[in-house]
């Protein structure tokens, strides 16, 4: 009876302390980091943009490979800065990432939108590489580049974008700067309602990506003038769309990469595993679909290849913001140098 009882006894202690090294986070005995619950993926913007297509893809085919769900929650507001705040300030355990661009996080601490918190703060996993695409309402008089320009030089054009600081107002003020005009930004809560809001005829012009983009010029309801970039672009049901650069040469093109960010210091094991999963979506059916439907190009940017692609988005996003008064401190204070 004795010997009964120890033995019993023995197995509500290993049935108790197996049960706390799960909860304690999903380690398995092999050093590999298995998430025990629902990890949540904050998109900062609404519903329907670059951010929030490309996250419901990635977090769609990475579940599969960490066994748990993963929840989309979207927190528009302050140009993404809140909702990505508020992933940063959670617990560093990888269960909170963030579906955001480097065109984006790049910037807030120059905007002093997170003073605190630097893009080296972040490690990226991007997915989606898309370049801004110039597009008009169809009952705009503008059908080219050059009435475009002419618009731009006789009158106040009225153009959408997903807040400052986002790929459509950067592009906006790339465009502007270098052909030598002025025009009025119109923020909305992300790409999706500033594309929206071009189609309804609330404004004249959006510049915002070429994912965001594509469905609405596929339908017709948008007219594609030229994307900004130094090779043209083609869009399945959409055609070839020149590149920037064939009306004017030397313009400085931009594109923005698109994936996953979680804190630098989350624990080596855990980003190692986020990464596995990463690989895999990335190197996706739907993934790879969702890029050439909307006249992207599916990528696969970790470690040392994403931290340069944020660099590169300091460097030069966070000069044009402060060059035009918009990032109230000099990249320089935080280090970025010039591009």
């Amino acid at each position: 009876m004795k010997k009964n009882l120890i033995t019993v006894v023995l197995v509500l202690v290993m049935l108790v302390v197996g049960a706390g090294l799960l909860a304690a986070g999903g380690q398995e005995e092999s050093g590999e980091w298995r998430p025990g619950r629902t990890i949540t993926m904050i998109v900062p913007w609404g519903a329907g943009g670059l951010s929030d297509q490309t996250a419901r893809v990635l977090a769609s085919e990475m579940e599969a490979v960490l066994g748990v769900k993963i929840a989309i929650v979207n927190q528009p507001g302050a140009s993404g800065s809140i909702g990505t705040k508020a992933a940063y300030d959670k617990p560093h355990d990888g269960y909170t990432w963030v579906g955001n661009s480097n065109t984006s996080v790049a910037t807030y601490q120059v905007r002093e939108l997170t003073p605190e918190i630097s893009h080296k703060d972040w490690q990226g996993f991007f997915a989606i590489f898309t370049p801004p695409v110039i597009c008009v309402n169809p009952d705009s008089p503008i059908t080219d580049w050059d009435s475009l320009l002419e618009a731009f030089q006789s009158r106040e054009v009225v153009v959408a974008s997903a807040g400052i600081g986002s790929t459509g107002h950067i592009a906006a003020e790339l465009y502007s700067r270098q052909m030598g005009v002025s025009y009025k930004n119109v923020p909305y809560k992300g790409g999706n309602p500033a594309v929206v809001a071009t189609v309804a005829g609330e404004t004249e012009v959006v510049m915002q990506a070429s994912l965001e983009c594509s469905d609405m010029l596929r339908a017709k309801k948008l007219r594609p003038i030229a994307a900004l970039t130094e090779e043209a672009i083609f869009i399945d049901g959409v055609g070839e769309i020149p590149p920037a650069t064939k009306f004017k040469k030397g313009f400085q093109g931009m594109a923005t990469v698109v994936g996953i960010l979680i804190p630098r210091d989350t624990p080596a094991e855990i980003q190692e595993a986020i990464a596995k999963a990463f690989d895999v979506a990335a190197n996706s059916e739907p993934l790879k679909k969702l890029a050439n439907d909307k006249g992207a190009v599916a990528a696969n940017l970790q470690a040392k290849k994403a931290d340069e692609a944020m660099d590169r988005a300091a460097s030069q996003f966070g000069w044009i913001l402060y060059e035009v008064g918009v990032a109230p401190k000099s990249p320089e204070t935080y280090g970025i140098p010039k591009p």
